[in-house]
């Protein structure tokens, strides 16, 4: 790994890691984790709680130490609500609200088993294409196959000093909040983390306190209150809201789970995990983190695993998002308009405590630009090593790079090129081949997948009347209406476009022209006035190409084009 460990805030972690893992485990794999509830869309905020453990778990395996990186499912917590703007979905899911999130129907049409499933199955795909390397746990499977029947019981008999705990923090007032607005509306979602952080804490039974909430046998929905426990024999006996009561023994019972105040700091135990972040809605006190941090160890006998907060992460412009994602983009929305190298980046090169955007809009060419910058620096030896670091983590992982595309020409290129072939292969490849003709492209091939995210882009993220169409026939009443001047630089283009063909000689002969009119060298530095005319020029071939006074580079538009077609509609051809 290029870099000192104080190059970047991953190497920063993987030291204080590894280092606690040795205090509290030593000789053991190292347990980073995560945690994720398929309630709905699982979006590009909480791909944050998943990218920052596994860029650390990565490091640490990079330098050889073995290291687990669990991905806990919450998929049996309780249904809260139905969201909106799910295709397939409608009112009606609303009679299953109370249920576990696997015994949900999944949205219809899917193939999937449940609810849960479909959502995972979503997230769990676009975490393959990243490189993520995790043990997925279902909390379905834990709980109904009796994995935590010790620690419920312990719980259970424990639960005086558990109710202790949290009456120092239900009698608090919450504080004014203070951690800073998500940064972008789409977001609002994200600022409550995990569905489960909104559970109950068991509190408000008048026969105690009881940290275990069952699912009714009758109704399968978690409307239960318990009404007695007896520690000796484990026997519970609940009631619930549709008119169902039974009495069980716990040390037998599968269908209900311990409340997520209490749940949390569990599996911290159970688990060994050294290393969990969180987002900022769990920095205030009574947030299930804090209490976490004083149950963990009294009750459980663990350690509050260390980590930072993570700041939220906003969408930059969401033209015409699919109604199936709910209106928030998922990973998977990302990852058909950007390649994976692109969107580990972003999660690599901010801090966890930063915020940033992912682009959806104009800004996803400016940031190829720069990511195709960083590629040249760190190729020629001139990138800072903190750069580097991020680089390297976002091109692959410990088990090798990531494929990637053979030839990346730039991203606006390609967009440019796919707006106005409309995906049609062969002008692709004609145009693409011209830009560098001492170079031609061979196939398509040598420029996917980024070529394809480009399509995508321009087919998903560009409204149609931002789209640019070819004139079919000449504007003969502006030709017509052209002054000598207007005249005299198009006859100037149009006399280079044979020597300049190229990407490269069509820039300089496009911003040579008006300095030529002007009686300057083609290469003469552009003055304020010199730029206007530029302007002007630009715009009249805008309007005589494509009926607008903007649109693609005039490079790229030229070569899409063609000569011969260019020279008809700039009214020097036949």
């Amino acid at each position: 790994m290029a870099g000192s460990t104080e190059t970047d805030w991953v190497s920063r972690f993987a030291d204080d890691v590894i280092a606690e893992s040795e205090r509290r485990a030593p000789g053991k794999p190292v347990v980073v984790a995560s945690g994720l509830s398929p309630s709905g869309p699982i979006h590009l905020g909480n791909l944050r709680e998943v990218m920052t453990p596994h860029l650390v778990a990565d490091e640490i395996r990079r330098r050889g130490h073995e290291v687990r990186h669990l991905i806990s499912w919450d998929d049996y917590d309780r249904y809260r609500k139905v969201p909106n703007g799910v295709a397939g979905v409608d009112a009606s899911w609303a009679e299953h609200i109370g249920k576990p999130l696997t015994s949900v129907p999944a949205p219809a049409g899917s193939p999937h088993p449940n609810w849960a499933e479909h959502f995972k199955a979503q997230m769990a795909a676009a975490l393959a294409d990243l490189g993520v390397e995790y043990d997925g746990i279902s909390q379905t499977v834990q709980y109904t196959a009796g994995t935590y029947r010790d620690q419920v019981l312990h719980a259970m008999r424990h639960r005086a000093e558990i109710d202790a705990i949290l009456a120092q923090y239900r009698t608090k007032k919450a504080p004014a909040k203070q951690s800073q607005k998500p940064v972008d509306e789409a977001e609002l979602a994200a600022e409550q983390g995990s569905g489960a952080a909104e559970e109950d804490d068991g509190s408000g039974s008048g026969a105690g306190y009881f940290p275990y909430k069952p699912y009714c046998g009758q109704c399968g929905k978690d409307l239960t209150t318990v009404t007695a426990y007896d520690d000796e024999t484990t026997e519970l006996t609940y009631t619930c809201a549709c008119g169902h009561g039974e009495t069980v023994l716990l040390s037998e019972f599968n269908r209900g789970k311990l409340v997520w105040k209490v749940d949390w700091p569990m599996r911290w135990a159970y688990e060994g995990v050294v290393f969990e972040p969180s987002g900022v809605d769990h920095s205030s006190p009574g947030s299930s983190f804090q209490v976490g941090g004083q149950i963990v160890g009294p009750i459980f006998g663990g350690k509050q695993p260390i980590g930072p907060m993570y700041a939220f992460v906003g969408i930059s412009g969401m033209a015409k998002m699919s109604s199936s994602k709910g209106g928030v983009p998922v990973p998977a929305d990302a990852l058909q308009i950007m390649e994976p190298q692109i969107l580990r980046w972003l999660y690599a090169r901010r801090r966890p405590n930063q915020s940033f955007k992912i682009a959806f809009d104009q800004e996803i060419q400016r940031l190829y630009d720069e990511w195709d910058a960083l590629t040249r620096k760190v190729e020629d030896g001139t990138a800072l090593p903190g750069d580097v670091a991020a680089y390297a983590r976002a091109a692959g992982t410990a088990a090798g790079e990531l494929p990637r595309t053979p030839r990346p020409l730039p991203y606006r290129t390609l967009a440019s090129v796919a707006d106005i072939t409309a995906g049609a292969e062969q002008q692709t490849l004609r145009i693409l081949s011209e830009l560098e003709p001492d170079r031609p492209l061979a196939s398509l091939d040598e420029v996917r997948p980024r070529l394809d995210r480009a399509e995508q882009w321009i087919s998903s993220q560009v409204p149609a009347e931002q789209r640019t169409v070819v004139r079919a026939e000449p504007d003969t009443e502006r030709l017509a209406a052209l002054d000598d001047a207007e005249r005299g630089a198009l006859k100037l283009l149009v006399d280079g476009l044979g020597s300049h063909w190229s990407l490269d000689g069509l820039t300089t002969l496009v911003y040579a022209v008006p300095k030529v009119q002007a009686g300057l060298a083609p290469d003469a530095k552009p003055t304020p006035e010199l730029k206007v005319a530029q302007r002007s020029f630009f715009a009249l071939l805008y309007e005589l190409l494509v009926g607008r006074d903007t649109g693609p580079r005039l490079p790229t538009l030229l070569l899409a084009v063609g000569q011969d077609r260019v020279r008809t509609l700039l009214g020097a051809g036949g």
